[in-house]
């Protein structure tokens, strides 16, 4: 019997640790070492840091059921202390709050939250419902409309040694002036970069004041570590950079430099942003 019994043990230890299979096939690769890794091995390296950023693109919806499932899943291997997202901002937490400590989520939870349109509430809906029923706080990350506002028109000196670092802000211009296909005029650049990089520090603020250990999902451009979020953690005193995994597409090319580890998933059709946007300028 006592053998019978210390076979039962080993046999629920084991299914302690049965992970459910992520909702997305993809290659997953430690960027430091080029090991390719396990869905299960990732988790056991992301429920170690402090702090972990995971970098996104916005609207790829196996993006966010990878999210999801890394949300669920480190969940069950240790308490969560917050969760944070760009997505969210500082009027929205006093909402945020009160429906987390409701016994019942509203039936619009979107209108409740006053979420804001441009962010696809189908792919974040899931996450969000997630993160409000979880004991751990769901915290607004990103700056408020006045603030970007006020930047835009006078933009603050930026301190910190290596967010200010001209090659950082050299590619970061490259970044904006691509993304809005050539269109902008050369005299808003400036204004532009000052709101990016305080969408950075704000970022970066929200996550070293956020019960540990903390998650910040966020736009790729600002999680990246020789860019965005993890330059400005150490600029404000830290002395360790979060742990960045960045979710890309196949054929996007991810670095060292940019990220710890990167989860690669399917293509997805692209859409022509940059023609809806000739059209909408008139050229």
């Amino acid at each position: 019997m006592r053998g019978m019994w210390l076979l039962a043990l080993v046999w629920l230890a084991g299914c302690q640790h049965v992970v459910a299979p992520p909702p997305v096939a993809g290659d997953i690769r430690d960027l430091r070492s080029g090991q390719v890794l396990t869905a299960e091995q990732l988790l056991a390296r992301l429920s170690r840091p402090e702090r972990v950023l995971i970098g996104e693109q916005h609207d790829n919806a196996d993006h966010h059921a990878v999210q999801l499932w890394l949300l669920q899943t480190l969940a069950e291997r240790r308490p969560q202390g917050s969760l944070l997202m760009e997505m969210l901002t500082p009027e929205q937490q006093p909402r945020i709050d009160q429906v987390h400590h409701a016994q019942k989520l509203p039936a619009d939870l979107p209108g409740t939250l006053a979420w804001e349109e441009g962010w696809d509430w189908n792919l974040y809906g899931p996450i969000v419902r997630f993160a409000l029923t979880q004991p751990s706080p769901l915290l607004a990350a990103n700056l408020e409309r006045s603030e970007i506002h006020t930047f835009y028109r006078n933009p603050p000196v930026l301190r910190g040694e290596r967010s200010n670092a001209q090659p950082v802000k050299s590619v970061l211009l490259g970044q904006i002036g691509d993304s809005h296909c050539g269109l902008l005029p050369e005299s808003q650049m400036p204004a532009m970069l000052a709101v990016q990089q305080q969408r950075d520090r704000r970022m970066a603020e929200r996550l070293l004041a956020a019960p540990t250990p903390s998650l910040l999902l966020a736009g790729a451009w600002h999680a990246r570590k020789d860019l965005g979020v993890p330059l400005h953690v150490l600029d404000l005193g830290a002395t360790q950079s979060p742990t960045v995994l960045m979710l890309a597409e196949q054929g996007d090319d991810v670095t060292a430099a940019m990220a710890d580890f990167v989860w690669y998933t399917p293509p997805t059709a692209k859409q022509d942003y940059c023609a809806q946007m000739r059209k909408q300028f008139g050229k």
